[in-house]
């Protein structure tokens, strides 16, 4: 009896005590920062905590609070996390007695979110941030400047150029129906930032969480197509190289991380048919999403919302942050709001296919173009031991067993994970090694089943209209024991420019002939590279601050050109801007003086037989 009285006493001391005021510690403490640059605001609680027979003043482990943006477009604010600095300020804590150390043991167990990002505007000015608890209230006054410090960010060490083209009847089908992705970031958005899985120059799954920040964040998604008698499958992977949190406890974090979608496409006569649902993954459990006018309803899942498109074809997907689990926009639990393409609250990335691969420039970036790289040229050619043994990639092989009497796979193993050794080992799985929870309880569908076998997967998981049924006997299915030939693989040769010493050499461009221009306005502290590689500019930061875009108008991507001619026409700024690699069309900028200035130049090229 004694020992319940004292638990419920310390229990009391941690939900009785009372909130009277808070205050916001920021880093820059003078809150003075960029456009588009970031903020760290940590919210503190301070309330009466018992002292003996009387109450002190004392700092709280208290949720519970919110923050918002006061002035119009005024910046964004991510969602809480546990403060990720050094914080020397200790909460309140009864030292002594059995009471004490009960409290401590409950309180340990929760993590208090104490902190958020606040990203600014692209206008300067002063924009306030209010955050209030109950009846409290307090505020931040943030100055956004061009001439404040620059934020210290990490360079990367490499950029991917165009992609060699690899022939694939399907390409069409998967560019016509690529998701627009709306990514939510947290505190490190270059872990949220989409990429490939050798976004470091290598094949090494098990160094991909060190190198974040030296790696790209290029944008890709990967894809795989995959024919029935009446649909087409189209597969929709989204790399990261971390899967983060604000605490990192068992099971809570892992080095690599690879969620998707499966779109199905009904083959109605059509040369691209028609989307008719979509069915999306996040940490082992699929959710459903339909066309209006599909009469597709529920079978072993329910369908968790409408199909939302962009364009009338893209699927509109929103991926959280940290854990990058993959939802419909059309879901409740979306924070993406899929009809407007806006944030419903926290802040995010949003990605379309453009055909090449660009770089967020921070992580409220917005329509950021991505490229489509075949999963079965650069996955699956090293999905089986032998093909696996020089390298790290793929880990944790082995054998597929359907469900339902259903065809396997053409190899005897396979590797059901990617390699990583950080936090958990061989956590993120390729589509052909992941699992939904539910089905595979019920024996309905195996391990790696939803992803290989997706005809019958969906066929199970959602209920078709009897005069539209679908098909479960596979045209193509190069994965599965099923399906016509096997394709050849093609070896996948990367095409990195300005990469050290030694990396491998890029792929030749098509030949074309042509002219056109790029006309280019930035903001510099210092001095950066500038390649032209694609449809956006590609950025090196080589002293300095990162850069800051103002504008880009390109007529057309210099990708297409072999061995065009340039020329630079500087417009503006009052350093250095110069062309130093006329193969490539690489322009250097390179600013003199203390604090930024704006820069305008325009690079023409022409191109002929």
């Amino acid at each position: 009896m004694r020992l319940s009285i004292l638990i419920l006493s310390a229990c009391s001391a941690v939900f009785a005590q009372t909130p009277v005021r808070l205050a916001v510690a920021a880093i820059p403490a003078d809150l003075r920062i960029r456009p588009h640059g970031e903020a760290i605001l940590q919210v503190k609680v301070y309330g009466s905590v018992p002292d003996g027979e009387k109450t002190k003043d004392g700092r709280l482990r208290q949720a519970g609070w919110s923050g918002e943006i006061a002035s119009p477009n005024g910046g964004l604010l991510s969602k809480p996390f546990r403060f990720q600095g050094t914080d020397t300020e200790p909460f309140y804590d009864p030292s002594t007695g059995l009471a004490g150390s009960l409290f401590r043991q409950l309180s340990g167990q929760f993590t208090v979110k104490d902190a958020v990002v606040y990203h600014a505007p692209e206008r300067a000015g002063k924009y306030t941030v209010e955050f209030r608890l109950g009846e409290l209230r307090t505020a931040v006054a943030i100055t956004v400047d061009p001439a404040a410090a620059p934020l210290v960010e990490p360079a990367e060490k490499w950029t991917f150029g165009p992609e060699r083209p690899m022939a694939d009847p399907y390409r069409q089908l998967a560019e016509h129906y690529a998701p627009y992705v709306a990514q939510e970031t947290w505190f490190d958005w270059r872990a949220d930032a989409i990429c490939r899985v050798d976004y470091d120059n290598d094949w090494d799954g098990g160094n991909n969480w060190d190198n974040l920040g030296a790696g790209s964040t290029q944008a890709y998604v990967y894809y795989a197509a995959i024919e029935s008698r009446s649909h087409w499958f189209l597969i929709y992977n989204f790399f990261h190289a971390r899967d983060y949190s604000d605490n990192c406890v068992a099971g809570t974090c892992h080095e690599n991380d690879n969620e998707g979608v499966i779109v199905a496409v009904r083959k109605d006569g059509s040369p691209l048919g028609r989307i008719e649902a979509m069915e999306t993954l996040a940490h082992n459990n699929i959710y459903s999403y339909t066309a209006g006018d599909s009469g597709i309803g529920n079978g072993v899942h329910n369908v968790d919302g409408p199909l939302l498109l962009h364009n009338r074809s893209h699927p509109v997907v929103f991926l959280e942050a940290g854990g990058h689990g993959a939802l419909g926009a059309g879901d409740k639990k979306s924070f993406f709001d899929g009809n407007n393409l806006d944030w419903k609250q926290n802040t995010g990335i949003t990605y379309i296919y453009k055909g090449a691969a660009e770089r967020p420039r921070h992580g409220v970036d917005r329509e950021v173009g991505y490229e489509l790289l075949p999963i079965y040229h650069h996955w699956w050619a090293r999905a089986t031991q032998e093909s696996n043994q020089n390298e790290r990639l793929l880990s944790a092989f082995y054998r597929y067993t359907p469900a339902g009497g259903r065809p396997g796979m053409r190899a005897a193993s396979v590797a059901g994970s990617f390699y990583g050794v950080k936090h958990g080992r061989d956590k993120a799985k390729p589509f052909w090694g992941w699992h939904d929870v539910a089905t595979q309880r019920r024996k309905i569908l195996a391990t790696g089943q939803w992803g290989a076998d997706p005809a019958y997967g969906f066929s199970q998981n959602l209920r078709f209209p009897a005069d539209r049924p679908m098909s479960t006997d596979y045209v193509f299915n190069p994965y599965l024991d099923a399906g016509g030939p096997e394709p050849p693989i093609v070896a996948v040769v990367r095409n990195v420019v300005g990469q050290s010493p030694g990396a491998a050499p890029g792929a030749a461009p098509v030949a074309a002939t042509g002219k056109g221009s790029c006309t280019v306005e930035v903001v510099v502290d210092g001095s950066v590279g500038i390649q032209l590689a694609g449809a956006r500019p590609v950025y090196e930061v080589l002293v300095g601050a990162p850069q800051q875009e103002i504008s880009q108008n390109c007529t057309g991507s210099l990708s297409r050109y072999e061995s065009p001619q340039y020329r630079l026409e500087k417009l503006r700024g009052r350093g250095e801007v110069k062309l130093v690699d006329p193969a490539t069309g690489r322009v250097e900028i390179r600013d003199p003086a203390r604090g930024a200035d704006t820069y305008r130049f325009t690079l023409h090229w022409e191109a002929a037989n």
